[in-house]
Order: C-alpha cells, then sequence, then structure tokens
C-alpha cells in the first residue's frame, strides 16, 4: 500500500468517518464550456475513485452530502438530471459495493425523493446491511437544521409519555434521535471548489470535526487530492477543547 502514497500518511491515524460536500460540478463544466449536467455525470465518476481510495486506505464510513433540502431550489433540469444520476448510479452500482463488502445507509427525508430513487436506494440499503466493510452514507435531501428540529420533536414526545425523563436530556439524547445516530461523528469534513461553509451539513456532529477546503472541483477531486486532505488532517493538533 505505501508504494501508492502520494503523501506520507500514517495508516494507523487515518480518519475513520469522512464527510465531504461534494462542490463545483457546475464550475468544473463551465471552465470547460460544458452544461453544468456534464459536471455533475463528472462527480459521479469521481465518488467512485475516492470511494475506492477509502477502502484501500481503510476509511470505514464516508458521508457524502449528494443533495440538501436546499438543492430543490435549483432548475428543474438541473434537479431531474441529479435524481436520474442517483438513481442509475445506485442500480448500476449496488451490486459493486455488495461484492466488496460497502454497507449503503442514507439520512435524510429519503421518502420525498421520487420513487425510482426511493426504490433503488432501498434497494441496495437492504443488499447491503449486513456488509462489515466501508460504510457509504449518502445524506439526500439532507438538512442539518431539519435533522435537529426532528429530534427535538422526537424528544418532545418521548417526554410527554415518559419515555424520557426532562432532567436526563443530555448531548447524549441528541446525539440517539438525530438520522445519523447509528454512524460515529466526523472526524474529518472535505469541501471542494473552493468554498468555505458548511451549508446546513452534519451541524450537530461536526462539533469536533477538522475541516479542509480546497480550490479543486469535485470532478477533479482524485486519490492524491483525497490523500493531501488526510495528511493535512494528520498534521493537525486535535484538542477537543482540552490542552496537550
Amino acid at each position: 500500500m505505501k508504494n501508492n502514497l502520494f503523501y506520507d500518511i500514517d495508516l494507523n491515524r487515518v480518519p475513520n468517518h469522512i464527510a465531504i460536500i461534494m462542490d463545483g460540478n457546475g464550475r468544473w463544466a463551465k471552465s470547460k464550456f460544458l452544461p453544468r449536467t456534464a459536471g455533475h455525470k463528472a462527480g459521479v465518476e469521481t465518488i467512485r475513485t475516492v470511494l475506492r481510495e477509502c477502502k484501500k486506505l481503510n476509511v470505514k464510513h464516508v458521508t457524502l452530502y449528494a443533495f440538501s433540502t436546499e438543492n430543490w431550489k435549483r432548475p428543474k433540469l438541473e434537479v431531474d438530471t441529479l435524481m436520474n444520476l442517483l438513481s442509475t448510479y445506485l442500480k448500476n452500482e449496488v451490486a459493486t459495493l455488495h461484492k466488496e463488502n460497502v454497507k449503503l445507509t442514507a439520512v435524510g427525508d429519503i421518502d420525498s425523493l421520487p420513487s425510482q430513487c426511493v426504490k433503488e436506494l432501498n434497494n441496495g440499503i437492504e443488499l447491503t446491511k449486513n456488509n462489515t466493510g466501508c460504510n457509504l452514507n449518502l445524506a439526500l435531501n439532507y438538512g442539518g437544521r431539519l435533522d435537529i428540529k426532528n429530534a427535538l420533536v422526537d424528544i418532545i414526545k418521548d417526554v410527554k409519555v415518559g419515555k424520557i425523563n426532562l432532567d436526563e436530556i443530555d448531548e447524549n439524547t441528541i446525539s440517539n434521535h438525530l438520522s445519523t445516530k447509528c454512524i460515529p461523528d466526523p472526524d474529518l469534513v472535505i469541501r471542494t471548489s473552493g468554498e468555505e461553509r458548511l451549508s446546513n451539513f452534519l451541524l450537530w456532529e461536526v462539533a469536533y470535526a477538522e475541516f479542509y477546503f480546497t480550490n479543486v472541483h469535485w470532478p477533479d477531486f482524485d486519490e492524491k487530492e483525497l490523500q493531501k486532505a488526510i495528511f493535512t488532517y494528520q498534521n493537525r493538533d486535535r484538542r477537543f477543547g482540552g490542552i496537550k
């Protein structure tokens, strides 16, 4: 494996969970005088590349911000293209993911997606549910604020029926009511294409994550760029609010 490293990465300290805001498909396409839809198609190829590299590096969890609750505001043609790409990706890739022992999960308001997307996603989740390799978690129709709101509503309901005592509510209570409750918090958050904001992504979960921003557009984010992000992460001093 060391012969395939572009950076001096400590393979014993690879992030357990990498969350990625895949940004820049449209800008990539514009720079090449192509329609935005071409950028999204190129971005799908990058997903394959990055997931393959994460598996090689033994990253246990990868969460991809695939479609936010705000993305519905985009032009209908672009939204339709994204939904078709999602459905096609799932239909074409699930068998390979299963063969490679990848577990597919998802967070967000899945039921509001087009029926074909829901069908393919549920098929993939069911097929791979017992796999023990890398967990590919897709954030679809997802918003961090909405997820926190939903968690609070569920907690209030539990309090009303006596399932939870009000004075027992702590941070773990909230974490355990989020849609991400079954996966660990991210260690590293990557955002491509030069923007330096979270855009409503995993707002609760990233409290102590390291952030890595790069000007590279998502379609150009390859194995070397991923390793660069991990190398940068490993050279940070993570104190989690304490002193070392």
